[in-house]
């Protein structure tokens, strides 16, 4: 886990899309990656973290571990769940953490004015860049390979409990 999967969520969803204190948070995809940047985003105190998957059990988990809301993609349009939630200004950072074209574009679809989108999935094929929409909004894109410069930082939020929510 802290060889890959938790620096990568840590580091490629919440440093990179520079998570703070206020924030709200879409984390779109509840693998362990996505679980992973939920884990960690409570490091900076945002205000909101919303979970968004199809599968209901990882749902419920992501609530344990300290999401706020959760979004059921197969249950609507995700989208307009997520952009009522946020009284239609849509969220601040936006992970993708699934690979897929789909989830890419919903995170372009709920961005904010100013916000960041941290694509944390690998690709496997082309995605869609609504450049036209997103250039006037200054909305910043990231993306890479985890490098796991944070390894030591993790390994004590670990071994001391930070790293899993505390009711």
């Amino acid at each position: 886990m802290l060889s890959d999967i938790l620096p990568t969520g840590f580091e490629i969803g919440v440093l990179a899309g520079k998570v703070s204190p206020g924030d709200t948070v879409a984390i779109v995809g509840a693998g362990p990656v996505g679980m992973a940047a939920l884990l960690t985003a409570g490091f900076y105190s945002p205000a909101k973290i919303i979970m968004v998957d199809m599968d209901k059990k990882r749902l419920s988990l992501a609530r344990q571990f300290g999401a706020t809301d959760a979004v059921d993609v197969s249950e609507g349009n995700a989208a307009e769940a997520i952009m009522a939630m946020t009284d239609g200004v849509g969220v601040d950072v936006a992970m993708e953490a699934v690979g897929i074209p789909k989830t890419f574009e919903l995170c372009q679809d709920i961005i904010a004015p100013g916000g960041r989108i941290a694509n944390i999935g690998v690709h496997g094929t082309k995605v869609d860049l609504a450049l036209e929409r997103m250039w006037i909004q200054n909305i910043s894109i990231s993306m890479g390979l985890v490098n796991t410069d944070t390894m030591q930082q993790l390994m004590r939020s670990v071994e001391t409990g930070r790293s899993t929510h505390q009711p």
